[in-house]
């Protein structure tokens, strides 16, 4: 298998190739991927089911061992991608904090960071 990424990549039915579309993909497309669904409310409200990830929003887990904690988004790791939430946090072995990565596909936006109106004006109309 070639290690570049394929721009002419359309889908494929093994789950190694699709992680590897997503692994080696450029900053720019997985920006695109760092994306969660949105609650009822917002989904009435906008007309979309799902939105980009921006720091500030606020978020409620839907799987996983936080499932139901909500927190605001303090970090968004496009190269990791993956998502950190203020209030989810684990203990490391010296006894400090750390907060935890959580997959973007695991949580649903509940309210939105309204400071940015370039955002609000470009992706939701």
């Amino acid at each position: 298998m070639k290690r570049t990424f394929s721009q002419s990549w359309k889908a494929s039915k093994k789950p190694s190739k699709q992680r590897k579309y997503r692994y080696n993909s450029p900053l720019h497309t997985k920006r695109k991927l760092l994306s969660a669904h949105l609650s009822k409310q917002l989904k009435e409200k906008h007309k979309k089911r799902a939105l980009e990830i921006r720091k500030g929003d606020t978020a409620k887990v839907m799987r996983g061992q936080f499932r139901g904690k909500t927190g605001r988004i303090e970090k968004a790791s496009i190269k990791l991608g993956s998502v950190y939430l203020s209030g989810i946090e684990t203990q490391r072995k010296d006894g400090t904090k750390a907060l935890y990565p959580i997959d973007p596909s695991n949580i649903m936006l509940t309210e939105l960071n309204q400071e940015d109106k370039r955002r609000m004006k470009v992706r939701i109309k």
